[in-house]
Formats: C-alpha cells, sequence, structure tokens
C-alpha cells in the first residue's frame, strides 16, 4: 500500500512512524514532512493549503491512502477533493471538518445528538458579548468560533481580558466553567461505525502547575491510572456513536479521526470541544502505544470497512514532553541550533517545528520537538523522557517538568 502523509509537525511524525511500522505500507510520502520523516520517508515541498497541489501529488505518486494530519486542508476541503478523484482519504469532508473548524456549529450538532456539554452563546456583538460574560460569572471561557492554532480560547478570571479576546474574534463562544479534569479521547471512523482509542491527557498551559498561556500542548500520557474504568465505553456510548450518527444523519458523514475533548465534572461527563483530527501531542503516546497495525487500521476507516474492528493496545505506560523554542507561543524565535542528539537512546524524539540549515538542524516552530519515553508504569516512562529532554540543546528552549508528576506518584501510591 502506498500512502502519502499530509504535513509537517510532531503529530505527522508519530503517525508515520506508525504507518510505515505496519507490513502492508510499501511506501511512504509525506507533504511537506520534517527532517525527523525525512529519515525514513520520502518528502515532497508543498503548501498544505494547495488542495490542487496535494491532489495531484497523489495521482502522480498513485497512492493507495492519503492521510491528512492537520485542520487546516481539512476545513480547506481537501478530503472532498481527493474523494472526486477516487483516492481513498482518511479526514472528513469540508462539512464534516466544520466540527473543528466552527465552535457553534459543534454545539448545533451536540444539541441535537443529545451530547452533554457547557451551557453557551454565540455572539457576535459587544453588547451579546457582556450579556454572556455577565450570565456565567469568573472563571469566563472565550473561544473564537473560528480555527485558532490552539491559540483561540482564553479562559481567566479577569473580566476584562474575556472582554478584549471576545472583540478581537468575528464570532465568539461564550461558555460556562467546566471544572474537573480534563481528558482527550479518541475516535476512529468510516461514517457509521466509530472505534474509541485509548484516553490520554494533555497539558494546555506553557508553565509548570497549569501557569502561563494556553498553548497548542506542552506534554501528554497515557494510559490515565485514575480515570474511570468504564470512559472508554461511557464516551463512545454517550459522545461518539451519537456524533457520528448525527452526522450521517445531516448526509454529512464523518470520515477519520474524532477528536473528543472531555472535562470529567461532578455532573458527568461534559464535552469541552472536538477536534477533526489527531491530536498534537497526544498522538505521540497514543501511537508507540498502539498494537493494531495503522496503515491497515486508517485504510478500513477510509473505504467504510470498520465494522467488527477492535484496537489491540500495550500494557505499558507513554510520556511525551514538549520543547519549545524561546518566546513560545506568543513570538517563539526560530533559527536557533539543536543538539544533544546523538547520545539519546531508549526515547522516541519526533519532529515538529525543525528544519536543516548549512547541515544543522535548527528550530522553525514554537513547539520544536516532542520526546517520548514508554516504560511499564508512568514512572519509568517520565524518568526516560526527562532524561532525554535534558540532554537536548536549544538556547532559551525550555519544557515543563510536572508533566505526568501527579498521576505517576498517585499510580505509585495505589
Amino acid at each position: 500500500m502506498k500512502i502519502l502523509l499530509v504535513g509537517s509537525g510532531g503529530r505527522e511524525h508519530a503517525l508515520g512512524v506508525g504507518l510505515q511500522a505496519d507490513p502492508a505500507c510499501t511506501e511512504l510520502h509525506v507533504a511537506p514532512g520534517n527532517p525527523g520523516i525525512a529519515q525514513f520517508a520520502q518528502c515532497h515541498p508543498l503548501l498544505i493549503t494547495d488542495n490542487a497541489a496535494i491532489v495531484e501529488l497523489a495521482k502522480k505518486l498513485q497512492v493507495d491512502l492519503v492521510v491528512v494530519g492537520p485542520e487546516v486542508p481539512l476545513v480547506n476541503g481537501v478530503a472532498d477533493e481527493l474523494r472526486a478523484a477516487n483516492i481513498a482519504v482518511f479526514g472528513p469532508s469540508k462539512a464534516a471538518a466544520q466540527l473543528e473548524g466552527s465552535k457553534h456549529f459543534a454545539k448545533e450538532v451536540m444539541r441535537d445528538a443529545g451530547v452533554p456539554t457547557a451551557h453557551s452563546f454565540t455572539c457576535t456583538s459587544k453588547e451579546e458579548i457582556e450579556i454572556a460574560l455577565d450570565a456565567f460569572d469568573a472563571p469566563y471561557v472565550v473561544k473564537d468560533d473560528g480555527l485558532a492554532a490552539g491559540k483561540g480560547v482564553v479562559v481567566t478570571s479577569n473580566r476584562q481580558e474575556a472582554l478584549d479576546h471576545a472583540l478581537a474574534c468575528k464570532r465568539v463562544v461564550i461558555e460556562e466553567f467546566l471544572d474537573g479534569p480534563e481528558v482527550s479521547l479518541f475516535g476512529i471512523s468510516d461514517g457509521t461505525t466509530i472505534i474509541p482509542m485509548q484516553p490520554a491527557q494533555d497539558f494546555k498551559r506553557a508553565l509548570d502547575g497549569d501557569a502561563g498561556p494556553n498553548t497548542g500542548g506542552m506534554g501528554a500520557y497515557s494510559p490515565l491510572p485514575w480515570a474511570p474504568s468504564d470512559i472508554i465505553e461511557d464516551t463512545h456510548t454517550r459522545v461518539l456513536a451519537p456524533m457520528i450518527a448525527e452526522m450521517a444523519a445531516r448526509g454529512t458523514p464523518f470520515v477519520g479521526l474524532l477528536y473528543a475533548g472531555l472535562a470529567l465534572t461532578d455532573h458527568g461527563t461534559r464535552v469541552i470541544e472536538f477536534n477533526a483530527r489527531f491530536g498534537d501531542p497526544e498522538t505521540q503516546v497514543l501511537i508507540p502505544r498502539l498494537k493494531t497495525p495503522l496503515a491497515t487500521l486508517l485504510y478500513n476507516a477510509a473505504t467504510g470497512n470498520l465494522s467488527g474492528t477492535t484496537l489491540e493496545w500495550s500494557d505499558e505506560s507513554a510520556v511525551t514532553v514538549v520543547l519549545a523554542a524561546q518566546g513560545y507561543p506568543a513570538a517563539p524565535q526560530s533559527g536557533g541550533v539543536i543538539s544533544g542528539f546523538s547520545s539519546i537512546n531508549n526515547v522516541s524524539i519526533f519532529h515538529a517545528g525543525t528544519s536543516h540549515k548549512d547541515e544543522a538542524l535548527v528550530s522553525s516552530g514554537g513547539r520544536v520537538l516532542t520526546v517520548t519515553g514508554v516504560g511499564e508504569d508512568l514512572t519509568e516512562a517520565r524518568n526516560l523522557a526527562y532524561r532525554a529532554i535534558s540532554q537536548i540543546s536549544l538556547a532559551g528552549s525550555f519544557y515543563r517538568t510536572d508533566i505526568a508528576l501527579n498521576a505517576s506518584v498517585a499510580e505509585k501510591g495505589n
């Protein structure tokens, strides 16, 4: 099976490793890719916003499957154009990708599907925003309706900060604050059937102790030893399956990865948000634990053949830690030389914002690398990841030191 993977981040590097490990994958191409992926796949430079270029490359390579990593090409409708060219694609249509492309649309679908979520108002004027902020009180949850690269959400007790963020959005969703631990739980769908993956937890704030600004994610771990034993079954029954059924009923079936961001509140599970693709950095802990062959799984989803499929998982734990560039997330600095790789073993290092310059590996994005350790338990996985990341040198870079810390302590206490 020839596969074209679209994207260039840490998520795509992890997916690439998983796809290549499946014996069914005979050729792996990546567009545009990064220096990490280039070590085992053929990279093709193109803009991921250029649908025509992606379709043309898929045709030229005569691939059997296209896997779309990032949200932007999905919301731009690249999956529709690939399907129109009779090319199997793992990724939702433009209409279905609106579950991520529009927070308001996702709320409407959840309402019609009976999926539990936070009460909210969609606002387009200052007057509406003021009323919504007063209705919920602090802490305020303010979400840009559209795509914002993981930085469109502000959660704050400062009303002025909430107001300023809301006014900067063309359309904004303001909702009640959901208290309780957050969980990411993905489902792989062929448009009719959806199969839940293992839960993971990511860390959105830039600094230790959940301080600092929101980011695209500073680390993640899986499994979650503290989570309810029925979290997978319950999420499938109350969240994932109803969403897939509702999207199919609307005539816009969802084929691809449905990412449910959940809050485990005192009143039960509530959906915080949906994404229409694999999450980053959760993918970097899920793929190393997944034993089911990935290329075959995604091809079966793309071709409507998931019925009867079950996923097999390793019993091991995985922890990933993000190395971020100086100034991330507001103004990340690029061009710094990255070194210290040569002596690192026993971990997976996934490239995110990296490139080559004069034969040196340099930073080219806010999140530069994710380092994943896999061990018998979270403590061993953490130790491997942190020992490795501490050896990597990039001037001004930083990382959180508390990824999975509380969960590993609790696990040891049980």
